[in-house]
């Protein structure tokens, strides 16, 4: 008995180091490799806790999402967020999601079909070369998905581009997520784009930037 004791005394005191080196690993691998979330592990990824730190029906208003609003979503997963954002910026409103793989785009397709959702369109679309007009939208954001962008920096450039002159652009990070970035780095990264932080909400567990955009001289 004392055995079997001290034995499950040694798993519950390694899981949590086991998972230690293996989030460390995967950070090491992403660093060096990055590729987009495959649509597989959608679900996986959007699960309870991640809803109880994000709440999907308080987090657009977090990212500034207000009624009426065109907004670009970068990178949607299973549809949760581009759902409850577009139930934020209502019929007058509208959200743009984009991902580079199809089969993601056609599963947020099929969600915003189930529930009824018309003010949202799903296309596939490259981050550096942004099918739409200068200053199309009044903001832009995005929940753990910067970190998966090869080039971050010219994808924040092609941001600029898209944004209207009061618009905003709004990243969430979470510590789980093995592409977490750190808040000093992407804000470094924003304002060499031409960003400025309009707003920093959370900690270093989880945390949103909300950046503007800096006037260019002519």
């Amino acid at each position: 008995m004392i055995t079997l004791l001290r034995i499950l005394f040694y798993i519950v005191l390694g899981l949590p180091a086991l998972v230690i080196v293996l989030h460390t690993i995967i950070r090491i691998v992403r660093h060096f490799h990055k590729f987009p979330m495959p649509q597989f592990m959608a679900n996986a990824i959007d699960n309870p806790l991640r809803r109880k730190i994000q709440p999907p029906d308080k987090t657009p208003a977090r990212h500034g999402i207000e009624p009426g609003m065109i907004v670009l979503e970068v990178g949607p997963g299973n549809g949760t967020y581009t759902v409850a954002t577009a139930r934020r910026v209502g019929n007058r409103g509208k959200v743009v999601t984009i991902d580079i793989e199809p089969k993601m785009i056609e599963r947020v397709t099929r969600r915003a079909q189930a529930e009824g959702i018309d003010n949202i369109e799903a296309k596939v679309a490259d981050v550096y070369d942004l099918p739409f007009e200068d200053g199309f939208f009044d903001a832009i954001y995005m929940i753990a998905v910067i970190g998966e962008i090869p080039e971050p920096d010219r994808a924040m450039r092609e941001f600029y581009r898209v944004l209207s002159s009061s618009g905003t652009l709004a990243f969430s990070e979470f510590l789980p997520d093995p592409d977490y970035p750190r808040a000093k780095t992407l804000i470094r990264k924003a304002t060499a784009a031409g960003f400025r932080l309009q707003k920093k909400l959370g900690n270093v567990f989880y945390y949103t930037l909300i950046l503007e955009k800096e006037e260019r001289e002519c």
